[in-house]
């Protein structure tokens, strides 16, 4: 189905010629925000959970700056920041989440979603920041980051947790659609950036940069975090599934959605993420079923 929206997304582009830019600012600007907040004020943020966002922010991060340092001297500024924003996230909502809520019990759904929460938090931070570098100056980066309204989504959310606040049920009845618009417009805006690329577009350098930090890095750093902390913490067997599956997922659609805003060569994002996405049904089986069997989960 996610597939099927990337095509719709292509129909749009090529037959009705809808200009996905004003999605992408939707998306970033109205959609996101309050998909994240609907969700942190329904899962009750706690210590540990809020852990787990730090946890996977700081490791996003980390791998982005490492990521855009290397890229720096082998890509154009423009590639080694899309290169750089797309090394430190990966599609855990509009890809991973469906797959959490078939493999994972409900508390282990809720881990899933809190370390989710650090990946979009990276995106639209210190990811948006290192894309806005491409093309900006770190003031004109520090205040677009600024405008995002995902950030005080999110301080918002943690205030109306931590006041023991009721949001309504009505507003929380009429956040109910934002979630699969979150999810439709996601996917759909990846066709519709590919309706417009041509074959030039087509960089197997860069696409194999893209391939190799998703589908080999990512999934490493998973099962080392999820070896360490068994040894360490002894970490629950739903929690150490819900870290590998974010190890294993495609490359992010929001890849694309953030290119687009900032205009920096979101085509070659957008290639890249379709064909990780394309391979995902097959590789993902595979992945977690060797990091099961290395981890003992098996």
């Amino acid at each position: 189905m996610l597939l099927a929206f990337v095509g719709l997304g292509w129909l749009c582009s090529r037959r009705l010629a809808i200009d996905p830019r004003p999605i992408a600012t939707l998306l970033i600007y109205i959609v996101a925000p309050l998909t994240f907040f609907r969700g942190l004020t329904l899962g009750g943020p706690t210590p540990g959970y809020l852990l787990l966002t730090l946890g996977l922010f700081a490791t996003a991060s980390l791998i982005a700056i490492a990521v855009g340092r290397l890229a720096r001297p082998v890509f154009p500024a423009q590639e080694a920041a899309v290169l750089a924003f797309s090394a430190g996230t990966g599609n855990t909502g509009y890809f991973g989440l469906p797959i959490a809520m078939v493999l994972l019990p409900p508390e282990g759904v809720t881990q899933y979603l809190f370390c989710l929460l650090g990946i979009t938090l990276y995106e639209f931070t210190v990811g948006f920041y290192l894309s806005a570098r491409g093309q900006f100056s770190v003031r004109q980066s520090l205040v677009k980051i600024l405008r995002l309204p995902l950030i005080y989504a999110f301080l918002a959310a943690l205030l109306v947790s931590g006041l023991g606040l009721t949001v309504p049920a009505a507003v929380m009845d009429g956040l109910d659609v934002f979630p699969s618009t979150y999810t439709l417009l996601g996917m759909m805006i990846i066709g519709m950036t590919l309706g417009r690329v041509s074959i030039r577009e087509f960089d197997m350098r860069f696409i194999g940069a893209c391939v190799v930090v998703r589908y080999g890095l990512w999934p490493l750093l998973a099962g080392v975090a999820v070896l360490a902390l068994q040894a360490t913490l002894g970490i629950s067997a739903e929690l150490a599934l819900a870290l590998l599956l974010v190890g294993v997922v495609p490359m992010a659609a929001n890849v694309v959605v953030v290119a687009m805003e900032l205009a920096i060569r979101p085509e070659k994002g957008a290639i890249a993420v379709l064909l990780t996405t394309l391979a995902a049904p097959l590789l993902i089986p595979l992945y977690l079923a060797g990091l099961l069997g290395l981890t003992g989960l098996r």
